[in-house]
């Protein structure tokens, strides 16, 4: 909206100016407008936005901004702005630190937004117009990262704002069938790993903040997780079989589960808490005890070689085996005794802060690196407090203050790797107050150092909650000693409701550590034990898919235990067929099969399907004139979907060997759609797997095969099919946007290690 009428419109089409014309399409277009001026006239310009119209855009406008007063606009921001950041006072501290505060906690309310209008309409997930009438809808879900600092800093802050955003993510929900995975602007981008909507429902629920449809919640959370795939029926994720971000995303799906456990426990359900508590272990599936680090293992449960866990793969998302190995905070206390006790563990914390690799400059995201630490990305940021759980406070303190004096700055490069939507703001705002969250979903804090002398949160119940750190200096960052309330204080965390109550926190600081403050056993923080369980048993066989039979082996990790199994589909007991050897199967079959051992909860029900292929009935192209190589197609183009690149003129066609990207011109923002044929040698099963980072999808036969469009997948996925000698159409879909580089297509069958296509069976 322009402050005054212009006297003509147009659009410039690829550089030619069109006068009068309200819209057209193109790629090179550009809109203007003509006015009348005076001398030194000024036209304000302001706009409105919606998701939903160009009426609720005006309507949006006219509500928050009606008339052309700039000062009276940014007089009222700053107003805003003030009354947020004056939630907490801080007294003491560099003008750098308090810049840097401040500026933290201006970042961490950048994001979630607002997506509905003034009028309550939005569009959702599923591009329909919906409305609320009683809570905001948010949007901008950055969820892989915000779980672990940023929500539990505002069930402090602001735990009627963790309301709303609970009710948005239940609206989503409503509207597309599935909580938040990072959504934005109404739309699921499906990017990232894990179900982290889940500890923000958990954390609020465990900190009393529940106004909000609870058993609706749970429902959703239940329908969240993954129920079937390799995770639920090996425990684990096959490098060889789905190898991309496996390690990361087992470790991830445990933490998620527990979170599923606690709700269900919680609520009295007492089947899915053992359930969920069960498969909240399964991380330790990934734990290699000859190296001390998780591993990536494949589906003949070997370990993938080689392996340097310093090096970032395709087996880890952001990160690498060192900073993966240490995300399990719904079982610290269980991940210190697997790792070998406390003096082993806090050996490994002191490796993990000091480790060198030629791989530093090259790790995903590796930025802010303190040894091995990376403060740049999200899952690191817990690890300096883990020193708390096996008695050595002190380290934590020290290492907490080198983060907060090194890797954040008052500049315009301040902060280390990306913003991520206020969670790396969100960690400096607890850590330098002198707390923070390592477990979301557990109301606890872990005590850190605080950086300034006094710090003041004035809580939504009208309370206050008050740190300070008498005779904190840049030298004198050690705790010597606490009071809380008043009373002595000698444990290194406490609860939620320690602040929610209104308190008086109170650090004696100094220059030296204190080794008989916080570091007893009793004074430590913990996680809860899990009910002991026998192992997930395991099935080792290459015949899931078969065209005369399958030969299947069981076994099971846990000494002295017992496999019991059906196939018939019914539920395997104590009572069922004993495993005693490996057996045939020669039709299609439903395999059931668990394993008991007395004194243990019997392990998870594994359910197995068997398929007996049937030869596909593609059309042969045997006998017609072919040459190597496939047709291709590269556009250059920013799109989310492949279908999109249909919009766009290809940049160049040709002839390539197979399905690679070397012809491309740029590494980001580019397509390909590929068109040919492929010979298959022999009668015979075969194993097809696509292998994109950002969006693709293969046809066989002119018919979609595999899936992977849009999403930022991070894994490679594969179909298997029985398939008669012959050549068959075969072509595929592909875009990047950027990072991560990858197009795969590769294949196994008889006779045929699985390897990439080779350019002697493509062709056009």
């Amino acid at each position: 909206m322009f402050s005054k009428s212009f006297k003509d419109f147009g659009i410039a089409i690829n550089d030619s100016i069109v006068k009068n014309i309200p819209t057209a399409k193109g790629k090179n277009i550009k809109a203007f407008v003509n006015f009348y001026t005076n001398n030194n006239e000024k036209i304000l310009v302001k706009v409105g936005i919606s998701t939903v119209s160009i009426e609720g855009a005006k309507k949006n406008l006219n509500t928050e901004n009606s008339d052309w007063n700039f000062d009276e606009v940014k007089t009222n921001a700053k107003n805003l702005w003030q009354k947020h950041l004056a939630i907490i006072d801080i007294e003491g501290g560099t003008e750098k630190e308090k810049q840097i505060f401040y500026t933290s906690l201006y970042h961490s309310a950048m994001a979630p937004v607002v997506l509905n209008d003034v009028d309550g309409k939005y569009r959702g997930v599923d591009h329909k117009i919906h409305k609320v009438k009683t809570f905001t809808r948010y949007t901008v879900w950055s969820l892989w990262d915000v779980f672990r600092a940023e929500m539990p800093l505002y069930t402090i802050l602001e735990p009627s704002r963790i309301n709303e955003y609970i009710k948005t993510f239940l609206e989503i929900y409503k509207n597309g069938g599935r909580l938040p995975h990072w959504e934005i602007w109404g739309e699921y981008s499906g990017s990232m790993i894990g179900h982290h909507s889940l500890p923000i429902i958990l954390d609020a629920y465990n900190k009393g903040i529940r106004d909000y449809d609870v058993n609706l919640a749970y429902k959703a959370m239940l329908n969240q997780v993954e129920h079937d795939g390799y995770y639920s029926k090996m425990g684990y994720i096959p490098a060889d079989l789905k190898g991309g971000g496996s390690v990361s995303v087992v470790m991830e799906y445990a933490y998620n589960d527990w979170c599923l456990a606690e709700m269900a426990k919680k609520l009295g359900d007492e089947k899915n808490y053992l359930l969920y508590q069960q498969r909240a272990q399964f991380y330790k599936n990934m734990f290699d005890k000859g190296t001390g680090f998780m591993r990536p293992k494949n589906s003949d449960r070997t370990w993938v070689t080689p392996f340097d866990p310093a090096e970032g793969s395709e087996f880890f998302v952001e990160g690498n085996s060192f900073q993966y190995s240490l995300f399990a905070p719904q079982d610290i206390s269980g991940l210190i005794q697997l790792i070998g006790g406390d003096k082993n563990f806090e050996n490994w914390l002191d490796k993990l802060f000091t480790f060198k690799s030629k791989y530093d400059s090259t790790v995903i995201d590796a930025s802010g690196l303190i040894g091995q630490y990376a403060h740049g990305n999200e899952p690191s940021h817990h690890m300096a407090y883990l020193y708390n759980y096996v008695g050595a406070a002190p380290k934590t303190q020290k290492i907490i203050r080198k983060i907060l004096e090194t890797i954040y700055d008052d500049t315009p490069d301040g902060i280390s790797g990306n913003e991520d939507c206020g969670q790396m703001s969100a960690w400096y705002i607890l850590s330098s107050m002198g707390f923070y969250p390592v477990t979301p979903g557990s109301p606890v804090y872990n005590i850190g150092t605080p950086i300034f002398n006094k710090v003041t949160i004035h809580l939504e119940n009208g309370k206050k909650f008050i740190v300070e750190a008498k005779n904190v200096s840049k030298e004198n960052y050690y705790i010597q000693s606490a009071t809380l309330n008043g009373k002595p204080y000698t444990k290194s965390w406490f609860n939620h409701s320690d602040i929610t109550n209104g308190g008086h926190f109170i650090c004696e600081m100094g220059a030296k550590p204190n080794y008989n403050w916080g570091t007893s056993k009793k004074d430590r923080p913990y996680t809860e034990k899990f009910q002991p369980t026998v192992s997930m048993p395991y099935m080792i066989t290459d015949d899931i898919y078969f065209v005369t039979n399958a030969k299947v082996k069981l076994g099971c990790d846990t000494k002295g235990a017992k496999i019991y199994f059906t196939l018939d589909g019914s539920e395997p007991t104590e009572e069922s067929t004993l495993y005693k050897k490996a057996f045939e199967l020669n039709k299609t079959t439903t395999l059931k099969y668990v394993a008991y051992k007395k004194g243990l909860l019997p392990s998870l029900v594994i359910t197995q399907e068997f398929k007996k292929l049937k030869f596909q009935k593609y059309k042969n192209y045997e006998g017609l004139t072919l040459e190597n190589g496939l047709k291709y197609k590269y556009y250059e183009a920013k799109v989310m979907f492949v279908d999109e690149l249909n919009n766009y003129s290809p940049k160049e066609e040709g002839i390539i060997s197979n399905f690679n990207i070397n012809k491309r011109k740029r590494d980001q923002y580019f397509g390909y759609i590929y068109k040919g044929y492929v010979e298959i040698p022999t009668d015979g099963k075969y194993t097809i797997y696509n292998k994109t980072n950002d969006g693709s999808i293969l046809y066989i036969d002119g018919k979609e095969f595999i899936n992977m469009d849009g999403g930022h997948p991070t894994y490679e996925a594969s179909k298997t099919v029985a398939l008669k000698k012959g050549i068959y159409k075969i072509s595929q879909k592909y875009f990047q946007m950027a990072g991560g580089l990858m197009n795969k297509v590769s294949w196994k069958g008889p006779g045929i290690q699985k390897q990439e296509i080779p350019g002697k069976y493509l062709f056009h």
